[in-house]
């Protein structure tokens, strides 16, 4: 409920807070994108239990009830901070509705297949390390886990779509099984920081694999 007093002691209640209305909104905006940014930082530096709430107010430079108010708690950080890496931004655009992603639709069989390892590697170089913050946490945490378990389904359906807009035809069960397993977070990570990897090795390396797995013919 908008509420202002007017200095004069005049009964003009509306028009000071609706002009004011939009500093206010921006300001919590800009400090929820500090307290976000400052909980992914320590996530991915410091883990899950690394990382407390009073951490990551001193790192965002406000107070400990401006994160509580402003994101939620600590599980709150860490699912919001993962939605936001998914897409890149906090804008409500669908990813299947991203040009990364309608790309993979496009051109001929190598377009297509390039533009699945671009997508997969846009993705990955944001959620990785945050996914395996997620995946420590949900060892010991039961909302953790749950949340660790509708991610995992949401990247299934989300290979599953990439799949069959590389395909141009409906795939299996057993390719969406097979392709959710290799183009995963965990692999991502194994073969850029454990095998040194750049991203367009990585990127390239995913056209191809997946090209084999769909079994895809030459266009």
């Amino acid at each position: 409920m908008n509420i202002c007093m007017s200095y004069d002691g005049s009964v003009t209640r509306t028009n000071p807070r609706r002009y004011d209305s939009p500093l206010r909104q921006e300001m919590a905006g800009q400090t929820r994108d500090a307290v976000l940014a400052a909980a992914t930082r320590l996530f991915v530096q410091r883990g899950w239990s690394g990382t407390s709430m009073r951490d990551v107010a001193a790192e965002a430079g406000c107070a400990i009830e401006t994160v509580y108010s402003s994101v939620g708690n600590k599980r709150a950080l860490l699912k919001v901070a993962l939605d936001i890496a998914v897409v890149g931004d906090d804008d409500p655009v669908p990813l299947l509705d991203r040009a990364e992603f309608r790309a993979i639709g496009q051109g001929g069989l190598a377009e297509r297949a390039a533009a699945t390892g671009r997508f997969t590697a846009w993705i990955f170089r944001r959620t990785a390390h945050l996914d395996r913050v997620l995946a420590h946490g949900a060892s010991n945490d039961a909302e953790l886990a749950e949340l660790l378990a509708k991610n995992h389904a949401d990247h299934r359906d989300s290979v599953a779509a990439m799949a069959t807009a590389l395909a141009r035809r409906p795939v299996t069960a057993t390719e969406i099984d097979g392709l959710t397993a290799v183009l995963s977070n965990e692999v991502y990570l194994r073969l850029t920081e454990g095998s040194g990897w750049s991203d367009q090795q990585y990127e390239t390396w995913v056209a191809e694999t997946v090209v084999r797995l769909l079994d895809l013919p030459e266009e």
